[in-house]
C-alpha cells in the first residue's frame, strides 16, 4: 500500500475539521473536549504553508484517507528546526497501518523544510500512538504529569522526539 501526500487547501479544512472531531469523544488524541467548527480553525489552517510548515492530505486508493502537519515549536526563531507533527485519520484508515508510512514520510521529507526534530505531544493513556512513536525512532523527552483534564479525569502527556 502507498499513500499519497499532497499540500492542502482551504477547501480541504472542511474534510480536516471533520476528521479531527471524529477524534475528541475518545478523549485519547486531543484536548479539545467538543467538536471545532471550520470557521475556528481558518487562523491555524493559515499559520501552515507549503514552504515552512507544511498541511497535507494524505491519500489512499483515491479517497482520502486523513491529514498531517508541521506546526511550528513554541515560536521563537531559534527553534525553527523543530516542530510538532500531527497525524489524524479518519476512522476508516485506522488500524490499517498507515501511520508508519505517515511517520516515514514526515521523516524523510522533514529536511526539505528545515526540520531537525520532530515532536510528538501525545497523551500518556494512547498507547497506540506511544507504541507507533517508539517504533519509528522516537524517544520519550518529557513527561508531564496530570496536566488535562478531560471528563473529570486528570491526564497526562508525554512528548516524543526524534532528531532527523
Amino acid at each position: 500500500m502507498s499513500l499519497q501526500f499532497r499540500h492542502a487547501t482551504e477547501a480541504d479544512l472542511p474534510r480536516i475539521v471533520e476528521i479531527y472531531n471524529t477524534t475528541i469523544a475518545s478523549r485519547m488524541v486531543t484536548a479539545d473536549t467538543s467538536p471545532v467548527t471550520v470557521e475556528s480553525r481558518l487562523a491555524w489552517f493559515h499559520a501552515h504553508d507549503s514552504i515552512r510548515r507544511p498541511l497535507w492530505m494524505i491519500d489512499s486508493n483515491g479517497s482520502n484517507a486523513g491529514w498531517m502537519s508541521f506546526q511550528s515549536f513554541y515560536g521563537r526563531p531559534a527553534y525553527n528546526g523543530t516542530v510538532e507533527i500531527s497525524i489524524y485519520l479518519d476512522e476508516s484508515a485506522r488500524g490499517k497501518g498507515f501511520g508508519k508510512e505517515i511517520l516515514q514520510y514526515a521523516i524523510s521529507i522533514g529536511p526539505e523544510f528545515g526540520v531537525q526534530t520532530l515532536l510528538g505531544f501525545i497523551f500518556a493513556h494512547n498507547e497506540p500512538s506511544l507504541k507507533l512513536f517508539m517504533k519509528m525512532g522516537f524517544e520519550e523527552w518529557a513527561h508531564l504529569p496530570e496536566i488535562a483534564v478531560l471528563d473529570g479525569v486528570e491526564r497526562s502527556l508525554k512528548i516524543l522526539g526524534r532528531k532527523i
